[in-house]
């Protein structure tokens, strides 16, 4: 992948990757539910000292969590290996080096935006999104020659 995305680039990866964020997102939640309850669970045997865990229960709940923890992982490496940065996985949120008047910025992306809209600097980060606009579109650069690795 080019170094800096042009825009249609980024747009391109984004339909590529839906499903594999969408599925992160979840794969996180179910992790989480997993590690969740068997923390519940192990407080709630300490605290009432000596209550006998279920022990189906917990295995079950320990191979979500493993499983999860995996499907996770090979997410997480597809979107990095599109040249997408992963800024915060509960929100499903992606960025997209590129250049802007020939600095770095970031396209910016979050699950359940129909496509890229908004950029931002690199120190801005999301709270410093601003709306792709005609001038941003006029001098916007990120061919795979300027930017090639």
């Amino acid at each position: 992948m080019p170094r800096y995305f042009t825009l249609q680039q980024a747009q391109d990866t984004v339909e590529k990757l839906r499903g594999v964020i969408k599925a992160a997102v979840e794969v996180r939640t179910r992790q989480a539910e997993a590690e969740g309850e068997l923390r519940e669970a192990v407080q709630r045997a300490q605290v009432l000292g000596g209550v006998r865990l279920d022990p189906d229960r917990m295995a079950l709940l320990s191979k979500a969590k493993q499983l999860a923890a995996v499907r996770l992982r090979e997410c997480v490496e597809a979107i990095e290996e599109s040249g997408a940065q992963l800024k915060d996985l509960d929100a499903g949120l992606l960025d997209f080096p590129t250049l802007y008047r020939g600095a770095e910025v970031l396209l910016c992306w979050r699950l359940g935006e129909a496509g890229i809209g908004y950029w931002h600097g690199l120190e801005e980060g999301f709270r410093g999104r601003k709306a792709i606009d005609r001038d941003f579109l006029d001098h916007h650069t990120g061919d795979e020659e300027e930017g090639a690795r």
